[in-house]
């Protein structure tokens, strides 16, 4: 899939291009177009335009068409969808074909069907002494689109992440400047051939590919013609976007980073326990955001817990790769500076050897470490890889200031027998997310996001289409 920018209906390359890298093996893929701030000029324009066009005057009902229409064009080109984010992100094909692609077919069509019976409010009020009418007026709420949404996604769920801000945003009426990461621009440039066989009004949708500072990212948060911004990426880049935004008092809404911890407590079930904690510390070599980076195992089954998830990390086969040299290397360096502030490596702790063409890749091993004190850097940071940190808790009190001693606080596991230690402990760490026996089952109706330094604001359901549109209260008297 050769990599284009997508503005008012029309496929361009203009800008310099730089080389798309396989991290599976290193090879290069092609080339990637660098939008230039004109390139994100046109783009803002041709979103505003399409906002005094058809779409602006487009009732609910034709908009949930257009997204059925989306959703159906992603699964008709199904198999292009998974082979362009295999190769851009190196993933197993199975995570593609299981999670990927039918979540973003699920995100269109969701929102779709979301726009039909949202209540609507309304309220007869008496105001005494009035000179004139009844006495009583009517007031009722409406919902408009907030204009232009930039939407900037990551390069870990590219396609997944992207469409479940896109979809939203679409369906309350606004118009989409998007900006995939520079290291996954495929399924972003499908998404816009999609976009444009559905027949969406020119400007509706228009996609920009590069770089973040200094570059289009910067270019398309910081524009003043931009209405609202939607982001999922790393803290110290929201805060950037934060301060741009802050220039003209754009709202955002931020799914930003996370040290997810697990509480693992000596009644649960063990098999259960050590099951989910490897899927939630391994999956796709621990690049979502949702992953558990901190396992806090209650003492009595400390040790076994920790050889048997050690016995399960060292096991793992056909895993992928991390997204880049540079972020292989990151990951690396945290487990070089774990070693060095005292970390004993139960399993894993650096880059495999495959002996075929893998090895050119940007490959880390499944990692299990234990030992750390809790203000070692290794063990405070997100690493964003398949590294986690055992250590052991001997009271529930203790078990919760360890999971909420953190600067983050995305999700966390609960790990227990006892259903009333599960509904005591749940409200009282401090995340937006507790699984409690389970971990990344998700109903796309419920509230997503972080608190602390995890985010700002609440994605999927009705909070989706409350953050992308705005009420307009109307007062007539009667």
């Amino acid at each position: 899939m050769k990599a284009e920018h997508y503005v008012g209906g029309v496929f361009r390359s203009d800008g310099p291009a730089f080389p798309l890298i396989a991290p599976v093996d290193g090879t290069e893929l092609g080339a990637v177009p660098e939008a230039t701030r004109e390139v994100v000029d046109d783009a803002v324009a041709a979103a505003r335009a399409a906002l005094k066009g058809p779409w602006g005057a487009m009732a609910a009902e034709e908009r949930a068409a257009a997204l059925r229409r989306v959703a159906d064009g992603v699964q008709a080109r199904f198999e292009e969808f998974v082979d362009a984010e295999v190769a851009d992100t190196g993933r197993p094909r199975a995570f593609a074909e299981t999670v990927d692609v039918p979540r973003a077919v699920g995100n269109f069509r969701a929102y779709a069907d979301l726009l039909y019976g949202r209540p609507e409010r309304a309220y007869t009020t008496r105001v005494p002494g009035w000179s004139s009418g009844t006495g009583e007026a009517l007031n009722y709420t409406v919902r408009r689109p907030l204009g232009v949404v930039a939407v900037v996604s990551p390069w870990n769920l590219p396609l997944l992440l992207s469409t479940w801000k896109i979809a939203p945003a679409l369906a309350c009426g606004n118009a989409v400047v998007a900006k995939p990461s520079e290291e996954t621009p495929s399924t972003a440039t499908l998404l816009a051939r999609v976009m444009d066989d559905a027949g969406l009004p020119p400007g509706v949708f228009n996609l920009v590919h590069g770089h973040g500072p200094g570059a289009a990212g910067e270019f398309l948060t910081g524009h003043p013609g931009v209405d609202a911004i939607a982001f999922t990426g790393e803290s110290a880049t929201g805060a950037a976007i934060m301060r741009n935004a802050a220039d003209h008092v754009t709202p955002v809404s931020f799914e930003l980073g996370g040290k997810n911890p697990a509480l693992v407590f000596a009644d649960a079930d063990l098999d259960a326990a050590v099951d989910g904690t490897v899927r939630s510390c391994f999956t796709h070599s621990g690049q979502i955001c949702l992953c558990t980076e901190r396992v806090y195992v209650e003492r009595p089954v400390f040790e076994e817990f920790v050889s048997r998830l050690g016995e399960r990390a060292r096991a793992l086969d056909g895993y992928g790769p991390m997204i880049s040299a540079g972020h292989r290397d990151k990951v690396l360096s945290y487990l070089r500076l774990a070693r060095e502030e005292g970390a004993t490596v139960v399993a894993g702790g650096g880059a495999p050897e495959f002996g075929d063409a893998r090895d050119g890749g940007f490959h880390v091993q499944p990692t299990v470490l234990t030992g750390l004190p809790e203000t070692a850097r290794a063990v405070r940071e997100e690493i964003f890889g398949p590294v986690c940190h055992v250590a052991p808790f001997d009271t529930e009190d203790e078990a919760l200031a360890l999971a909420n001693d953190s600067p983050y606080g995305l999700a966390a596991t609960v790990w227990t027998r006892d259903l009333s230690r599960a509904h005591r402990v749940a409200p009282r760490v401090e995340t937006g997310i507790v699984w409690v026996n389970c971990w990344n089952l998700r109903d796309l109706r419920t509230p997503f996001g972080g608190v602390k330094a995890s985010g700002i604001g609440r994605e999927g359901g009705e909070y989706s289409l409350d953050f992308f549109s705005e009420p307009v209260n109307v007062c007539v008297q009667i």
